[in-house]
């Protein structure tokens, strides 16, 4: 366990939504890794990725001139409601960003089963319906196109399906993200305080069984790993 330093300092948006969330609503734990080892355990898997446990952390590498950032992600039964927490801390200002990622794949009506995603930089915390907004099949295919084919309404609609808000997150230092899909809402919470939260209707989607560490290039590092369901 590594010590947590009062170096956040956040420009809050609070949500009231997320006092509705009982205390103790996540309380069933699913997986959790403190990367005491040596080495990453038999249920993470990775894609594209260079990451390596290194002195009780996760070290979040993204192979030079890799087309896809580091993805180190662990498969659970499937589930609707979910809580993810890490620690982390962002190195250098090489630093960009990391995802968190909640994924069906078994969905084929979304790029990668992608459902929804939070995305933290040390200025920016941003919120995403994967499912039915950047990575649902179609329009993901006309973002790709060279040119893009998005139409204005397809813009429109894409404005409605992510949400961001700013933060201050200072370097080297620890912090705590908890990440929480509830019905079709996301919470975020970096160190005991809310930093907001977004409704959208595919984070309802109840067959979530993937969860992913995404690392945007390097010097991101990651510790006390877990994921919790909602009481049965």
């Amino acid at each position: 366990m590594k010590r947590l330093l009062p170096a956040l300092f956040l420009s809050l948006t609070v949500t009231l939504s997320f006092a509705e969330t009982p205390a103790g609503y996540f309380s069933r734990s699913i997986f959790s890794d403190d990367f005491s080892g040596s080495e990453f355990g038999k249920r993470w898997g990775h894609y594209k990725s260079g990451s390596v446990i290194k002195d009780g952390v996760l070290v979040g590498i993204t192979p030079e001139g890799s087309d896809h950032s580091a993805v180190d992600n662990v498969k659970i039964d499937p589930e609707r409601d979910l809580e993810l927490s890490v620690k982390f801390r962002f190195m250098s200002d090489k630093a960009k960003s990391f995802n968190v990622w909640f994924d069906d794949k078994d969905y084929k009506d979304s790029h990668a089963g992608h459902i929804c995603s939070v995305s933290v930089s040390p200025t920016n915390v941003s919120i995403g319906d994967a499912k039915t907004g950047n990575f649902r099949n179609d329009i993901y295919e006309k973002k790709k196109a060279v040119p893009p084919t998005l139409t204005p309404e397809d813009k429109a609609m894409l404005a409605t399906k992510n949400k961001s808000f700013p933060v201050k997150l200072s370097l080297q230092d620890w912090h705590t993200l908890a990440a929480q899909t509830k019905g079709d809402e996301v919470t975020v919470i970096i160190d005991g305080q809310t930093v907001g939260s977004f409704k959208s209707e595919g984070v309802a989607h109840d067959h979530k069984t993937l969860l992913s560490l995404t690392t945007n290039q390097v010097d991101v590092q990651y510790d006390d790993f877990s994921i919790k369901g909602a009481a049965k």
